[in-house]
């Protein structure tokens, strides 16, 4: 079969009823959760990870992809009208999305946004089309050293990519391993780091863990902020975008979408940085560089093109290699194992359906966007209006009651409550939890692919050396993890000279 005949295929999984209800699910929590501040795509996806269990998978995915990326579409508009981003990538629209507001703009701000999301976001999924099944057939080469290298490399570039200090993100990389170790020695059978709980023979449950690492933890955190939900009183008047607006701007939404599109695919990259690369690439490249800041349109849709197509393609390293890039990719990647169903470039083969079923529901999830977000401006807006208090109530008896189910189990109650204060803690002092989620999920691979090569080469580490793939991953991962060390250098080598 060709690329139509599966994309077709793929469109028949999706445009089913309950695929087609799922999708527009997912595209209405999404962009719920981009409009209120405070609860990001990770939390919501770790809250729901139990709803899916009963579900078929195709649509579990569909559901909780469309939810991913839908919030970066809704974060934009807390960012224009009350200058809070709503999400973490739409920090850099807040620069001019606010500035276009007062200036009496927030309509066309709303609109290039919306449609620049709408751009970047079917650009990026006709790229995944094209390049996930080539990658995917690239990868079936890999054997034991390469996974290993590849696995290594991602958790470097997540620590390298971290948004605070790569210290704090090396830091949160090796404890997050540490937790990945606990339950069963996958050789030998033995005990490790379980201290004679048997409830912990099988390892940290992810799904309690992450409720509480996300849900709660967030929660906590918001309680504590004090709420300032001021709207900026504009007419939303003149939602699409004049042709002196396109002039301006096409450009930089085409930028921003390749530019978000590339930086997606890396482990550890993902919508904020890509956003702020954006914005950075278009001040540098205008003619005036002065309006940027002060109600440019292009500061709008560059970032929110750019943090859209990132959302998109950060898939492809799931579907095709089975390597998650950032939190709420590894909540979508324990989905599919809690569904029996391995990501990585036997997908497109074992489950074609799924594989392709995806991809059409992000077109089709786009447009659905689009649909939401110009018309319903109105509601998204009054629902800015809701106390945040009363949504903390929600999501913590969603919490509980989510965490009791997994196992029935009041222990896993205790766990998650336990991971919401260690959450709490982090976000605090300002430690990144992408490391350490990325490495709880990605250490027993390693592990793993590291034991099955050294027992294939009779111990001889020499192995990942002698293989050209491996080879080069590992001389990328090592590069990563000098650069710090030679800045360092570097910075020190300078200022002597200097004094």
């Amino acid at each position: 079969m060709g690329f139509f005949e599966h994309l077709a295929g793929g469109f028949a999984v999706a445009l089913s009823a309950s695929n087609l209800f799922y999708c527009a699910i997912g595209a209405i929590l999404g962009t719920a959760i981009g409009v209120l501040p405070g609860l990001g795509p990770p939390a919501t996806i770790a809250l729901l990870l139990p709803v899916t269990f009963k579900m078929d998978p195709v649509s579990a995915v569909i559901m909780l992809s469309g939810i991913f990326y839908g919030a970066m579409y809704g974060g934009s508009t807390t960012s224009i009208l009350l200058n809070i981003p709503g999400e973490a990538a739409s920090v850099v629209t807040c620069l001019d999305g606010y500035k276009m507001a007062r200036n009496g703009r927030a309509g066309a701000a709303l609109g290039i946004s919306a449609l620049g999301s709408f751009i970047a976001g079917s650009l990026s999924v006709l790229g995944i089309s094209i390049l996930a099944p080539t990658l995917a057939s690239f990868a079936l080469k890999f054997g034991p050293p390469e996974y290993f290298c590849l696995v290594l490399l991602g958790l470097m570039m997540a620590v390298y990519l971290s948004e605070e200090s790569i210290l704090k993100g090396l830091m949160m990389g090796l404890l997050g391993l540490l937790l990945g170790t606990i339950g069963l020695d996958p050789v030998s059978g033995s005990q490790r780091f379980t201290f004679g709980v048997s409830r912990l023979t099988d390892g940290v449950d992810f799904v309690v863990m992450v409720m509480g690492l996300f849900g709660l933890a967030e929660i906590l955190c918001n309680l504590e902020a004090p709420e300032n939900r001021e709207i900026f009183k504009t007419a939303l008047k003149g939602l699409l975008p004049t042709r002196q607006d396109w002039r301006q701007c096409w450009a930089s939404v085409v930028r921003g979408s390749a530019l978000g599109f590339f930086i997606g695919v890396l482990p550890g990259g993902g919508a904020i940085i890509s956003s702020f690369a954006a914005y950075a690439v278009e001040k540098r490249l205008s003619k005036h560089p002065e309006r940027f800041g002060n109600g440019a349109i292009e500061g709008v849709a560059a970032p929110e093109a750019a943090n859209n197509a990132a959302s998109t393609s950060s898939f492809i390293p799931l579907l095709t290699l089975g390597i998650p890039g950032n939190a709420s990719i590894a909540m979508i990647f324990v989905a599919l194992m809690i569904h029996g169903i391995r990501p990585g470039p036997l997908l497109l083969q074992e489950h074609p359906d799924l594989f392709w079923g995806v991809i059409a529901s992000m077109y089709i999830g786009n447009i659905m966007l689009l649909g939401l977000n110009l018309p319903l401006i109105g509601f998204w807006v009054r629902m800015l209006k809701v106390p945040y208090q009363y949504l903390a109530v929600v999501v913590v008896v969603v919490c509980v009651i989510g965490a009791y189910s997994v196992n029935n189990s009041t222990w896993d109650v205790g766990m998650m409550v336990f991971f919401g204060v260690v959450g709490y803690l982090l976000r605090k002092f300002a430690f990144p939890a992408s490391p350490f989620i990325l490495a709880m999920i990605l250490g027993p691979m390693l592990e793993k692919t590291l034991q099955q090569s050294l027992i294939a080469s009779g111990g001889d580490f020499l192995t990942f050396l002698n293989r050209p793939i491996s080879a080069s991953l590992l001389v990328a991962a090592g590069f990563l993890m000098l650069t710090p060390a030679a800045k360092q250098i570097w910075k020190k080598c300078r200022s002597l000279q200097g004094g």
